[in-house]
């Protein structure tokens, strides 16, 4: 070594081979890329440079020496770096020399210098947007400065690659733009009916002109220049009978353009006014509606549907295609006359009259509902309620009396629902002297009561009448009553016809009828419904009108008003509904923080369509033909005519066939794929069942129908028999009305000329709407040669037949001959006849059983085992001849009867 030091400040040299020229720096720079080294030198006088030492803590760099003469070096990295982690790193390096002695014992070192170096960024990442999609609304007709931005970030770490320099709309021929900030806006003024959302796709770039891994979805939404009113209103509601409730608006909202409000009121209404008696009710009979409303016995039906057991609505216009609904249509010049006995005609007190009614156009002159005059000479009205400019009016004249003072007469009450042609519900509980009204559930106290004397004692049969009034003199008055011409062209004994329509015309004698039934018969079977949130309960109130056709929300919370809304629903409760349309309509004020309208709100005007229900079809099965011996009809029991009748109601739909998934691809498209029909068995009510003899009328004299009175009673049954038949009426199960069939009997006590009759059965549901088919039971009389014959035949029946369900084997050409019509003949004659006649039916006999036989293996042979017309009835074999007649085997064979 010679006398030169080691220099204390050693020169590094970066990225140049070569070393500078003093002086020597004590610290230096290097920018280094991630996997580059750096080149640099320690200058010494004298000696080699055998070595550096880096300072500090988890320096991701080493200095290895290149040249120890020279002192040359290189610091390079241990691993990649990398800019995003970390950009610069400082540290100290010293310079050791080779030392003195042995084994460099006397080494020395330089001073530290101090090193920067800086990670140069490389490109590697791309932009990626903040959000996932955006969204934005905006106005029609209005140009913006800007929509909305959208922004994108880079994860490179040095500013030349980490800054976004431009975006880009990729969506071609839209009407946006978008600058370097990533601001939106539209180029030209949106239109709504034009385009109500558009879509665009948006990219980002950096400075190093990377486009962005993934695009960005923007949505615009053009909205409708601020009209205030309801949004989300469907026009159209679809209702599916049996699904309970359905709500009407569930996104409906309120739109008031921001304006400061109040108070909102609405006003929901569902017009059902053309759906039968003003909505959808239950059609049955009104005395079986009395009934399931709790009214007791004692309710007589005066408009009652036509049958055979009432028959006096027969030929009365009706109210057609109203859901079978019984309306009776009066036009001025009908009127019908209820026969005697159906009613008292003098009406014990109290009493209640109830009715249906939609009055029609003109109410100048009196209209008679009702009334129950004099049937011959005089024309005095006893009672009667009747229509006159608006006013509904009762007359009520008292019977004669010991003292003839002046008793209220006629009660008026004026009502606008006389006139508005709609259908109303009038009930009058009449505890004289005084009447009360109620109309729709309402009571009306009358404005006007005027008295009148008693009538004059007579004995005059009264009339009473139905849609006007029956005068037997028109024009002429006997007891001080104004009296109307007769309509042209009606009946010339009838007067002051009503114009209009009736229903469920009732009359009540002894009891008043209660507000409970009242508002149970009023009550409809559809209506609105609303379910209040919890949250919103306190803050929104609703009120209801009686029938629930509609309601008021009342509030000054919007959101919460909206909610409310949001729950109103619609509800039918009927089995069965009326399908059609029921009109919807929304009427809306807002007002502002002067208590005035600020905004308009128009009428938002839907419907809500009821769809055709499954309609159910009623079968009615069992045995149709059978026979029965003589002794048994006239027997005190007599046949029983449906011992094993099945009433059963079906509903047949269609459904998607179950195929495989394969089979399914295309089968929307192939017109050869069709629906399964299903037939499903379901339970509901039935409400009249009629019997009517086919043929001749019974005759009175020595036939009948019979059931027991108590057990159609414990059922909830009632029965009603004429010459035409028997009929059994009320709201009851198919089971319960089966169970009562199964004891009707028929009872004829002169069967000497009776071969067969003949019975037709059928029922029906909801006052004629389904009705089911024409069940028809043929019963035969087996007549014997004599009474012992007679009785042994009973004895030896079997029951029935097997049950048939097509068309029977008519015979009702057969005539058999009564052994009574033989004439007396000497005793000798009929013991050579009784042998004869004896020979001759073994014979028949033997043949008629061979005859069978044969029959019967050819029947099993052809038909294999299909079911027969009519089966044979091994009982009773019997054969009745006058023996005073010579006939043929041939001709005899006609006169034979085999069951």
């Amino acid at each position: 070594m010679t006398g030169c030091d080691v220099i204390s400040q050693p020169t590094i040299m970066l990225n140049t081979p070569t070393p500078p020229s003093p002086p020597h720096p004590s610290n230096f720079k290097k920018e280094l890329s991630p996997s580059k080294q750096t080149l640099f030198r320690f200058l010494t006088c004298s000696g080699e440079i055998c070595g550096f030492r880096i300072h500090g803590q988890n320096v991701p760099f080493e200095a290895v020496v290149l040249d120890k003469s020279t002192g040359e070096g290189v610091i390079r990295a241990k691993d990649k770096l990398d800019c995003e982690l970390q950009k610069e790193h400082t540290f100290t390096i010293q310079a050791y020399d080779c030392g003195e002695g042995p084994d460099g014992a006397n080494m020395k070192k330089s001073h530290k210098a101090t090193v920067h170096i800086q990670v140069n960024d490389i490109n590697e990442y791309s932009p990626v947007f903040k959000e996932k999609s955006y969204k934005a609304t905006v106005i029609e007709g209005k140009k913006y400065d800007s929509i909305l931005k959208v922004e994108a970030v880079d994860a490179d770490c040095s500013f030349q690659f980490s800054q976004i320099c431009s975006y880009e709309i990729v969506t071609p021929d839209v009407p946006f733009t978008v600058d370097k900030d990533g601001f939106i806006k539209n180029t030209e003024k949106l239109n709504y009916s034009k385009e109500r959302m558009y879509k665009l796709t948006v990219t980002a770039y950096d400075c190093g002109k990377n486009r962005a891994s993934e695009d960005v979805l923007v949505k615009i939404n053009i909205k409708p220049t601020c009209k205030p009113g309801w949004q989300g209103f469907n026009k159209r509601i679809e209702y599916e009978p049996g699904t309970g409730s359905l709500a009407l608006f569930p996104s409906m909202h309120l739109e008031t353009c921001e304006e400061p409000i109040t108070s909102i009121q609405a006003n929901i209404e569902l017009e059902t006014n053309h759906i039968g008696k003003g909505c959808d009710r239950d059609t049955y009979s009104e005395k079986s509606l009395h009934k399931l409303c709790g009214a007791s016995a004692g309710t007589v039906e005066l408009l009652p549907a036509p049958s055979s057991s009432a028959n006096w609505t027969v030929g009365l216009p009706t109210d057609n295609g109203h859901d079978s609904d019984q309306v009776f249509e009066f036009n001025g010049t009908q009127a019908i006359k209820v026969p005697e006995g159906v009613v008292s005609t003098s009406l014990k007190e109290p009493f209640t009259v109830s009715v249906w009614m939609r009055h029609g156009p003109g109410a100048r002159e009196k209209e008679t509902i009702l009334c129950n005059s004099d049937k011959t000479e005089m024309n005095r009205h006893h009672y009667s309620l009747y229509v006159h400019n608006c006013h509904l009016i009762l007359l009520l004249r008292q019977d004669p009396a010991e003292t003839e003072n002046y008793k209220p007469a006629e009660f008026h009450w004026k009502l606008d629902q006389v006139c508005d042609k709609e259908w109303h519900h009038y009930v009058l509980n009449v505890e004289f002297p005084s009447v009360a009204l109620f109309v729709d559930g309402a009571t009306f106290e009358p404005f006007l009561v005027t008295e009148d004397y008693p009538l004059h004692s007579s004995k005059i049969d009264m009339q009473l009448t139905i849609g006007a009034c029956w005068q037997d003199n028109p024009g002429h008055d006997k007891d001080n009553e104004t009296v109307s011409e007769p309509s042209t062209g009606g009946n010339a004994r009838m007067s002051q016809f009503f114009r209009g329509n009736l229903a469920g015309l009732m009359i009540r004698s002894g009891k008043l009828e209660n507000k409970k039934v009242i508002d149970c018969l009023y009550t409809c079977k559809e209506g609105l419904d609303v379910q209040l949130p919890e949250e919103v309960a306190s803050a929104v109130k609703v009120a209801f009108n009686p029938n629930q056709s509609s309601l008021t929300v009342e509030g000054d919370d919007i959101e919460a008003f909206d909610k409310v809304m949001q729950h109103i629903s619609y509800l039918n409760s009927r089995q069965f509904p009326t399908p059609g349309i029921r009109h919807l309509r929304v009427s809306t004020t807002v007002k502002c923080f002067n208590e005035e309208t600020c905004i308009l709100i128009p009428e938002a005007a839907g419907y809500v369509m009821v769809l055709q229900p499954e309609e159910p079809k009623i079968s009615l099965s069992g045995i149709d033909h059978f026979a029965r011996g003589a002794a048994e009809f006239e027997s005190p029991e007599g046949v029983t005519l449906f011992p094993e009748l099945r009433i059963v109601s079906t509903i047949t739909r269609e459904v998607e066939a179950e195929t495989e998934p394969e089979a399914t691809e295309g089968a929307e498209d192939d017109p050869t794929v069709q629906e399964t029909v299903v037939s499903e068995e379901i339970m509901h009510n039935l409400d009249t069942c009629e019997v009517t003899a086919l043929g001749d009328e019974l005759d009175g004299e020595h036939e009948t129908l019979e059931v027991d009175q108590a057990q159609v009673q414990q059922r909830g049954l009632e029965m009603t028999s004429s010459n035409l038949g028997l009929v059994l009426t009320g709201v009851n199960t198919m089971a319960n009305y089966e169970q009562v069939l199964h004891l009707i009997r028929y009872k004829n006590w002169h069967t000497e000329a009776l071969f067969d009759r003949k019975f037709k059965l059928f029922c029906s549901e909801l006052n004629g709407r389904y009705i089911s088919n024409d069940f028809k039971v043929e019963v035969s009389v087996i007549h014997t040669a004599n009474p012992m014959d007679h009785a042994n035949n009973a004895m030896v029946q079997p029951n029935f037949i097997n049950p048939v369900h097509h068309a029977s084997v008519d015979l009702s050409g057969h005539n058999l001959v009564n052994a009574h019509q033989a004439s007396v003949v000497p005793s000798a004659a009929t013991i050579v006849i009784v042998v004869c006649v004896s020979f001759l039916v073994f014979m028949i006999i033997l043949g008629v059983f061979r005859i069978r036989s044969a029959h019967q293996r050819t029947m099993r042979d052809t038909e294999g085992g299909k079911e027969n017309e009519m089966d044979w009835d091994d009982s009773a074999l019997t054969i009745t001849v006058n023996p005073m007649e010579v006939i043929s085997y041939k001709s005899f064979s006609r006169h034979l009867f085999i069951q």
